[in-house]
């Protein structure tokens, strides 16, 4: 272990030393700074993307180079002439600021270079191809080398340190915008640029009344080969451990059209790897809408929903788990839309535990914990969204869940005989919404809301 830590340590270092910085400031024609400004460094011998920055509020950049390299530098920002600089890096750092002019006919420009992020308004554009180098499976490799993009240990995706609340492909809600899902199974040689809007409202009427500044979506815009196209993948393995078979099979498949998608992702294996947790589903609100609070959020499903089994994976002896989930959006026409999803897990966890204990008066206690845990969990949802005109929207979405829980303890004690404890919960719910908005004029927007639920979260 000290050997591999050392060699670790000696490559970073080897690493680091090779790379010089670059800096500087990029202004405009009268001396301002320019702020959200692009500034790559592409390698004049293999002509890949090494370095990128995007400016401050000072216009400040920095680029971390190799020693030793020619590149050619690139400025850009909308609106003005790309300003270009051919260098060669040494041991020394480099200082360069660069001034954009104004460009009077942006159709002249010829674009040699892709940027790798844009600023459009309130949109992010990130261009995948220039985040990749290899090494990348599914889009949440992508977004982790994104500048403002993070994976948190929900594994939920977050921008400038803010939730995204939704996850759309080609403009359709994936899995109804759950980040995790969509991070954790999109290949990542499908994903053409990853579009990040903020301050986003899912009703565009409520967009100038309400406080959306903490609400971030994200937009996947499929490769042009993955369009009208069915694209996926299928992990597979076995092996076995003593006297146990282990499996692992995860089939994921994916289409998309302007009419249409379908999704499928499905987990079969028992090794440990859970695809759905229980945190996962109770957290899965099924993207009920609140637009007259905050547009973009969900409704709390309350303190009842949390469940009474406390998985221990960590001391388990067996984990068998069966996952599957479909998602389809179907849009007849432009004004209608119609979504939905399915969820089912499995999970069977199996734990033992063995004690023994010498009393003082040297009698002997052997104890035997077993225990099974089962939890199987479901869920359903439908949606339609039909929008007439600007100036009308409806909503109504059905979102029903259920999930059937029970824990079998046994404690066999060579003292106190055997003791059996059986837990069982079998909860369930189904949600209704219906909104419509009709806007006036800009300063006046009527919304009607009526919410229906039915639950029963009795938990023995």
């Amino acid at each position: 272990m000290k050997k591999t830590l050392l060699v670790a340590l000696i490559a970073l270092v080897n690493t680091l030393s090779a790379q010089i910085k670059m800096e500087g400031v990029v202004k405009d024609s009268v001396g301002n700074p320019l702020e959200l400004a692009n500034v790559i460094a592409i390698n004049q011998q293999t002509n890949k993307l090494d370095s990128y920055a995007i400016t401050d509020s000072k216009g400040h950049y920095q680029l971390n180079l190799n020693k030793d390299s020619g590149y050619k530098i690139q400025v850009s920002y909308i609106g003005m002439k790309t300003a270009e600089a051919l260098i060669n890096t040494k041991e020394e750092a480099i200082k360069m600021d660069f001034v954009l002019l104004d460009d009077a006919s942006l159709k002249e420009v010829e674009i040699k270079y892709e940027m790798p992020v844009t600023i459009k308004g309130d949109t992010i554009v990130y261009n995948a191809d220039s985040f990749l180098t290899g090494g990348e499976k599914k889009l949440e490799d992508v977004l982790k080398k994104m500048p403002g993009v993070e994976i948190n240990d929900d594994g939920q995706i977050e921008v400038e340190g803010k939730k995204v609340t939704k996850v759309m492909v080609e403009g359709k809600e994936f899995f109804d915008g759950d980040s995790k899902l969509a991070a954790e199974n999109i290949p990542s040689n499908a994903v053409d640029k990853v579009e990040v809007l903020r301050n986003y409202s899912e009703v565009g009427q409520l967009r100038g009344v309400t406080n959306n500044q903490d609400n971030v979506a994200l937009n996947i815009k499929l490769k042009e080969g993955k369009k009208r196209f069915w694209f996926g993948d299928i992990t597979a393995g076995a092996g076995a451990v003593q006297d146990d078979n282990l499996y692992l099979v995860q089939p994921k498949l994916f289409y998309y059209s302007p009419e249409y998608s379908i999704n499928f992702i499905g987990d079969l294996n028992n090794i440990g790897e859970i695809a759905f947790t229980r945190r996962d589903y109770f957290n899965f609100t099924g993207g009920f809408r609140m637009p007259s609070r905050q547009s973009g959020t969900n409704i709390d499903l309350g303190s009842n929903s949390l469940s009474f089994l406390t998985m221990q994976n960590n001391r388990a002896k067996a984990i068998n788990t069966k996952f599957g989930a479909a998602n389809f959006s179907y849009s007849p026409k432009k004004t209608l839309d119609f979504s939905g999803f399915a969820i089912f897990s499995s999970t069977i966890t199996d734990m033992q535990e063995n004690n023994s204990i010498i009393y003082t008066d040297g009698k002997l206690n052997n104890t035997e914990s077993l225990t099974r845990q089962k939890s199987d969990l479901g869920m359903l949802k439908f949606s339609t969204k039909y929008t007439p005109d600007a100036n009308n929207q409806l909503d109504y979405d059905i979102l029903a869940r259920t999930s059937k829980e029970s824990q079998d303890q046994s404690v066999l004690s060579s003292m106190n005989g055997n003791i059996t404890e059986l837990e069982k919960s079998q909860p369930y719910s189904i949600k209704q919404d219906f909104d419509y908005y009709y806007t006036l004029n800009d300063k006046n927007i009527f919304a009607f809301e009526a919410q229906h639920f039915l639950q029963d979260e009795n938990p023995f």
